[in-house]
C-alpha cells in the first residue's frame, strides 16, 4: 500500500510540471504570436505610409509635369505673339531714330531730370551707345536718378541688348582702356551693373516677365561668349580670391540678364557670391543664379568666416531668419569687431593702432545700426546706445583734427643750458616749413575672427552692462567676459585719434580666451 501511494504521487507531481510546462510554453506562444503579430502590423502600416507617400509624389510629379507643359505650350503659343509685338516696336523705333537723325540740329536739351532722359533717349534713338557711356560714367553722383531714367531710355533702343553690350565693352569683359603705368584706372563697374540691371525690364516677356527674356538668339549667344571669356580670363585677374568685386558683380549680372546661368557652374557661382558677399545686390543675384537650396550652407560659411552681417542680409532674403536668428549673430560681430580693434592697439610698433582702431569700431557700429533699422530690430536690440557710442566717437575725431595754434608771444626754445628761449623773431619763420604731427587718414578694412560654425540652437543673449557673454556660436564668444561690449558713454573709452607723438594711447578691456594674433575684420556693407 506504501508504494502504491508513493507512486501515485510521483505521478501526480510529474502530471502536475507536465501541466507547467504545457501553460509555459501556451504562454511563450501568445506572446510569440503577439509579437509577430505586432511585427507584421507595424510592417503593413509602414507599407501603406510609404505607398501613400509614394502616391503623393507621383501626384505631385504629374501636376508638376503637366504645368510645365502647360507652362511650354503657353511659351510657344506666346512666342508668335510676342515676336509681332517686338517687330512693331522695332518699326516705331525705327523710325523714332530716322526721324531724331533728320532733326538733330534743332535738338536742344536743358539741365534737369526731365531733359537728362531726354538726353539719354536721344542716344538710345540714334544707337550711340559710346556716348551714351561717356554720358553715364560721368554721372555717378546722379545714380539714383539714372536708376530711374536709364530703363525709359533704353525702351527707345531698336536692340536694347546688343545696346548694352557694346555700351560696356570699353571695360567688360576686358578693360580694354589705354592707362600709363603711372595713373590709377578709375572703377567702372558700377556702370555696367547699372546698365545690365535696366535692361532686365525692358527685354521682360510680357507673359512670363524677368524668367525669359526676350534676347534675340544672336544677342544671346554672344553674350554666353563674352560670359565665356570673362571666365577664361579669371586666371589673369589673380583667381577668385584676388579678382574684384566689382568685375564679380559685372559678370553674375551679366548672367541674370540674359539668362545664361547655367547649373553646372552652381559651384563656381557660390565661390564667386561668398568671395563678394559684402555687396548689397549679392543675396538676390545668389537666388537667380539657383543657389536658393545651397543657402543654409553658404550663410554657415559667411558665419566661420566672421561676416555675421553678410550673413543676416543673406538670411532674410530667403526667409532663414528662424534657423539664423539676426540679433546674435550682430552681438557676435560687435564683440569680434572689439576684439579686432584690441588687438590692433596690443601692436607697439603700429603708430597708427588707436586711429584705425577708431575706424574698424565706427565701421562695425554703422554696419550693425544700419542692419538694426532696415530690418526693424529695435525691440530685440536697441539701437541707442550704439549711436551714441558712434557719435562719441565721430566728436573725437573732429576734435582730434583741429590743429593746434600756438601764439608767437608764447614760444619758447629750448637752449643749450635747457631753460626756455626768447621769442623767435618774425623773420626767422619766413622758409620754416609747417609739418603736421597728425598722420594722413587712412581707411584699412580687415575681417573679424574666424568662427566654429553657427549651431542649431542659440542661447538669449542679454546685452547690458551686467550681462555675461555666453557661450556662442562655438568658441567665438569669450567664455567669461563681464560687460563684453555694452556701449555706455560714461564707462567706454574714447579713440584718440592721435599720432604717435601726442596723446595718450587708447585703452580697450581686455578679452580672455582669444588667442593670439591680429584677427581679420568684415568690411563695412555696401551700399
Amino acid at each position: 500500500m506504501g508504494s502504491l501511494a508513493v507512486t501515485g504521487e510521483v505521478m501526480l507531481q510529474m502530471s502536475f510540471d507536465d501541466f507547467q510546462k504545457q501553460t509555459t510554453l501556451m504562454t511563450n506562444c501568445t506572446l510569440l504570436w503577439k509579437e509577430l503579430s505586432d511585427h507584421f502590423t507595424t510592417l503593413e502600416q509602414n507599407l501603406k505610409k510609404k505607398s501613400e507617400a509614394i502616391q503623393e509624389k507621383i501626384q505631385s510629379l504629374a501636376n508638376e509635369t503637366k504645368e510645365t507643359l502647360d507652362v511650354l505650350t503657353e511659351r510657344e503659343v506666346t512666342i508668335e505673339g510676342n515676336v509681332k509685338i517686338e517687330i512693331g516696336k522695332v518699326e516705331k523705333r525705327k523710325e523714332a531714330a530716322l526721324f531724331a537723325f533728320e532733326n538733330e540740329d534743332t535738338q536742344v536739351f536743358d539741365d534737369g531730370v526731365v531733359n537728362l532722359l531726354g538726353k539719354l533717349k536721344s542716344f538710345c534713338v540714334k544707337m550711340d551707345f559710346s556716348g551714351f557711356w561717356k554720358f553715364v560714367i560721368v554721372r555717378k553722383k546722379e545714380l539714383d536718378v539714372l536708376r530711374v531714367q536709364i530703363p525709359l531710355a533704353l525702351s527707345d533702343c531698336i536692340d536694347p541688348a546688343k545696346f548694352v553690350l557694346e555700351a560696356i565693352s570699353e571695360v567688360f569683359p576686358v578693360d580694354k582702356r589705354q592707362v600709363k603705368s603711372d595713373e590709377k584706372t578709375i572703377d567702372l563697374g558700377w556702370a555696367c551693373v547699372l546698365l545690365l540691371e535696366s535692361l532686365i525690364p525692358v527685354v521682360a516677356d510680357p507673359v512670363f516677365g524677368n524668367t525669359r527674356p526676350m534676347v534675340t538668339p544672336t544677342m544671346k549667344k554672344r553674350a554666353q561668349k563674352i560670359a565665356d571669356v570673362w571666365k577664361d580670363s579669371l586666371d589673369q585677374r589673380g583667381g577668385i580670391e584676388n579678382v574684384k568685386t566689382p568685375d564679380v558683380h559685372t559678370f553674375l549680372q551679366h548672367l541674370v540678364t540674359f539668362g545664361i546661368v547655367s547649373k553646372e557652374d552652381g559651384i563656381f557661382y557660390r565661390k564667386l557670391v561668398l568671395s563678394s558677399a559684402w555687396r548689397k545686390q549679392m543675396p538676390k543675384l545668389a537666388v537667380s543664379l539657383g543657389l536658393g537650396d545651397n543657402m543654409p550652407d553658404m550663410i554657415e560659411e559667411l558665419i566661420s568666416k566672421g561676416q555675421q552681417v553678410d550673413a543676416v542680409h543673406f538670411t532674410y532674403e530667403v526667409g532663414l531668419v528662424d534657423k539664423f536668428p539676426p540679433v546674435p549673430l550682430l552681438k557676435a560681430y560687435l564683440i569680434d569687431s572689439k576684439k579686432a580693434a584690441t588687438s590692433l592697439m596690443e601692436d607697439p610698433n603700429n603708430g597708427k593702432a588707436a586711429h584705425l582702431a577708431g575706424r574698424k569700431e565706427q565701421s562695425a557700429l554703422r554696419a550693425v545700426i544700419r542692419c538694426i533699422e532696415e530690418y526693424k530690430l529695435d525691440a530685440e536690440f536697441p539701437a541707442e546706445s550704439l549711436k551714441k557710442r558712434l557719435e562719441q566717437l565721430e566728436k573725437t575725431k573732429v576734435e582730434k583734427k583741429k590743429p593746434v595754434v600756438v601764439p608767437a608771444n608764447k614760444r619758447t626754445r629750448a637752449n643749450n643750458n635747457g631753460g626756455p628761449m626768447p621769442p623767435a623773431k618774425a623773420g626767422r619763420l619766413t622758409n620754416a616749413a609747417y609739418v603736421s604731427s597728425f598722420p594722413a587718414s587712412t581707411t584699412t578694412y580687415i575681417r573679424s575672427p574666424t568662427h566654429v560654425p553657427y549651431p542649431a540652437g542659440v542661447p538669449t543673449y542679454t546685452y547690458d552692462n551686467r550681462a555675461t557673454g555666453p557661450a556662442m556660436y562655438g568658441s567665438r564668444s569669450p567664455p567669461c567676459v563681464r560687460d563684453p561690449y555694452g556701449y555706455s558713454p560714461e564707462h567706454s573709452s574714447p579713440v584718440m585719434m592721435t599720432s604717435p607723438f601726442t596723446g595718450p594711447a587708447l585703452s580697450y578691456p581686455a578679452y580672455g580666451g582669444y588667442g593670439n594674433g591680429v584677427p581679420v575684420y568684415q568690411q563695412t556693407y555696401y551700399r
